[in-house]
């Protein structure tokens, strides 16, 4: 990926995609700084990394009046802890992704009159921020139980963990009901596939972050994928993973 401009960021707060309401996001993740100068340190300052943390701000257009609008969505969310997802460019299967687990711990809307009605908000992160990709688009309605697009994303060192985020951004039918898991084998073509993560069964808009232990996995690819059970069932969901 190149030098680009931002025209398409995409921002996926637990059930929300706040895509189309945003007309500004940033992720930021930093290091406390802890003094550790001595005599020896030759006349120099030393530092040393403490407490990591992240937080991802987002600002836009304010709308309300339907739970996937940025007001709702914000009320409900407030002060509670799930996933966040953003996208520097479109969210395609292996598009660059940065996403944590954050409570949702700020919203702010309204202006002076004759002002489009804004809104602003930030989420603080409670799990590492994790550099990873897209493993499943959000326009794409899954109706039927299946698997997605194998990704070769690595394999997992001993004292690292598979980080894994779900946006469940709609559901329709009948008691629709889906639940996504991720699996992982040692070649493209899934022979013999082992799932590493379950997520719980979603029946409505939701969001969840799953980790893995920190043991080492091995294999090198990774697909998602997803029972659907109810009565013409439909599910638009997005989903991230990587490893930290």
């Amino acid at each position: 990926m190149g030098k680009q401009i931002l025209t398409d960021v995409r921002l996926f707060a637990v059930a929300a995609d706040l895509s189309g309401h945003s007309n500004k996001v940033e992720v930021s993740a930093e290091f406390e700084d802890k003094d550790a100068t001595n005599y020896r340190s030759q006349g120099w300052k030393e530092v040393m990394p403490g407490l990591a943390s992240a937080e991802i701000t987002g600002e836009g257009q304010w709308e309300a009046g339907d739970p996937s609008l940025v007001d709702d969505a914000s009320w409900a969310q407030l002060g509670g802890v799930g996933p966040w997802t953003v996208c520097p460019g479109e969210a395609s299967v292996g598009a660059l992704a940065y996403f944590t687990r954050a409570l949702r711990s700020e919203y702010k809307q309204g202006e002076a009159v004759g002002e489009i009605a804004p809104w602003s908000g930030m989420a603080k992160s409670s799990w590492p921020l994790v550099r990873g990709q897209i493993m499943h688009p959000p326009g794409t309605p899954r109706t039927a139980t299946g698997t997605g697009t194998a990704v070769e994303a690595g394999a997992v060192a001993a004292g690292k963990r598979l980080y894994a985020a779900l946006h469940v951004l709609s559901a329709a039918g009948t008691t629709p009901s889906i639940t996504v898991h991720v699996e992982s084998d040692s070649a493209s073509d899934f022979a013999a596939p082992t799932t590493q993560l379950t997520f719980a069964a979603a029946t409505a808009p939701s969001g969840q972050a799953l980790r893995t232990s920190g043991t080492a996995i091995t294999d090198t690819w990774w697909r998602l994928g997803w029972t659907v059970t109810g009565t013409t069932p439909s599910f638009l969901f997005a989903a991230a993973l990587g490893i930290a």
